[in-house]
C-alpha cells in the first residue's frame, strides 16, 4: 500500500512539472487575449529629421528694429523654392556663445586702447553670468587665443587689456581659426545658442594662407553671424571696409564705420541691442538630398518699407 502511494505521488509530481514546462513554452498570447494570436516585440522607428534653423534681425526705413512680426508675415525660400515654416518665435533670451576678434596688427596701433575698452565695455552690458559665455582672439600674423570660452569678466577684461600692437594683418585666418576651433562644435546637451563673431580690423588682409571665401565659409559651417567693426578712417581703405561689410551681410550680421575711435561704444550697444531682437523660424528642407552642397536662403517680409537682414544659405549636410 506504502509502495503504491509513493508511485501514485511521484506520476503526479512528473504530470505536474511537464504542464509547468509545456508553459514555459508557449507563446504569450496578445494583450487582447485573441486565441492563437501572438504579442510581436517591436522596436520605434526612428526617422531623422534635420531642421534648417535661421536667425534674423527686421528693421525699418529708418533702421529701427521691427519688433512685431508673427509667423504670417514671413515667408522662406530655399534656392528660390517656397518652404514651409515649422517654428516661429521671437528669441530675445538665447544664450550667447561671443568671439571677439581684435585686429592688433600695426595699421590700428593708435586706436587700439579705445577698442580695447569699448570691448570690455560691450561685454559686461551683454554676458550674463551662468547663460553666455565669450572668448577673446588677437590676430596680426596669426590668430592667437588669448582667453577661452568663460563668462568671467574679470578675465575677459584681463585678456583683452594686455593685447599689444605689432605685425601684418592676418584676418581671414582669424575667422577661419575662430569658427572651426570654437564655433563649429559643442557637446550635448548644449542649448540651442547663438554664435556670434565681433571683428574690429581695417579689414585689409595680407597675411593670412586661407582666402576669404575659406573664411567665410567655416564661419558658414559654424552657423556664426559676423558683426564688423571698421577701424579705418572716413575716406580711407574703402577695400578693407567691403570686406568687412560682405563678411557681415553674407552671415545676416552688420558692419559699423565709425568716424572716429570715440563712435566704437555706441557701435558695440547697437550690436548688444539687436542680438536681444531678433526673429527665429525653422523649416525642414523640400530638398532631402545629403549632398553637402550649400543651400540659399532668403526670408521675405510681406510688411512694407522693411529690411530683413540673414545668413545668405547653409551648408547641407552629406552622407
Amino acid at each position: 500500500m506504502r509502495k503504491t502511494k509513493i508511485l501514485f505521488a511521484t506520476i503526479l509530481l512528473a504530470v505536474a512539472a511537464g504542464w509547468l514546462a509545456a508553459q514555459d513554452t508557449q507563446e504569450p498570447q496578445s494583450p487582447a487575449g485573441a486565441p492563437g494570436s501572438t504579442a510581436v516585440a517591436t522596436k520605434p522607428i526612428k526617422v531623422r529629421v534635420e531642421l534648417v534653423n535661421v536667425l534674423f534681425t527686421v528693421t525699418d526705413k529708418k533702421n529701427r528694429l521691427v519688433l512685431d512680426l508673427t509667423k504670417d508675415d514671413v515667408r522662406v525660400l530655399e534656392d528660390k523654392q517656397p518652404q514651409s515654416i515649422r517654428f516661429f518665435s521671437r528669441e530675445s533670451d538665447l544664450p550667447l556663445r561671443i568671439g571677439i576678434l581684435i585686429d592688433t596688427s600695426n595699421s590700428i596701433r593708435e586706436r587700439l586702447r579705445f577698442e580695447q575698452e569699448a570691448a570690455i565695455d560691450f561685454l559686461n552690458a551683454t554676458v550674463r553670468p551662468g547663460k553666455d559665455q565669450a572668448y577673446v582672439v588677437a590676430f596680426d600674423v596669426e590668430p592667437q587665443l588669448f582667453q577661452d570660452y568663460t563668462d568671467d569678466m574679470e578675465k575677459l577684461s584681463k585678456a583683452i587689456r594686455g593685447l599689444r600692437a605689432g605685425g601684418g594683418t592676418g584676418l581671414y585666418d582669424a575667422i577661419y581659426f575662430s569658427a572651426k576651433e570654437k564655433m563649429l562644435f559643442f557637446p550635448p546637451p548644449e542649448p540651442y545658442l547663438r554664435r556670434v563673431m565681433i571683428i574690429v580690423s581695417d579689414g585689409l588682409d595680407n597675411q593670412s594662407e586661407h582666402t576669404r571665401e575659406e573664411a567665410l565659409a567655416m564661419a558658414q559651417r559654424g552657423e556664426v553671424t559676423v558683426f564688423a567693426i571698421s577701424t579705418n578712417r572716413t575716406g580711407l581703405a574703402q577695400r578693407g571696409d567691403k570686406v568687412l561689410k560682405y563678411l557681415a551681410e553674407e552671415t545676416g550680421g552688420r558692419a559699423f564705420f565709425p568716424f572716429s575711435a570715440g563712435d566704437l561704444a555706441g557701435d558695440f550697444q547697437e550690436i548688444s541691442r539687436e542680438l536681444r531682437s531678433q526673429y527665429s523660424l525653422a523649416y525642414v528642407s523640400s530638398n532631402i538630398a545629403h549632398d553637402g552642397t550649400f543651400r540659399a536662403i532668403t526670408i521675405q517680409s510681406k510688411g512694407k518699407g522693411v529690411h530683413v537682414r540673414a545668413k545668405s544659405g547653409y551648408f547641407a549636410p552629406s552622407q
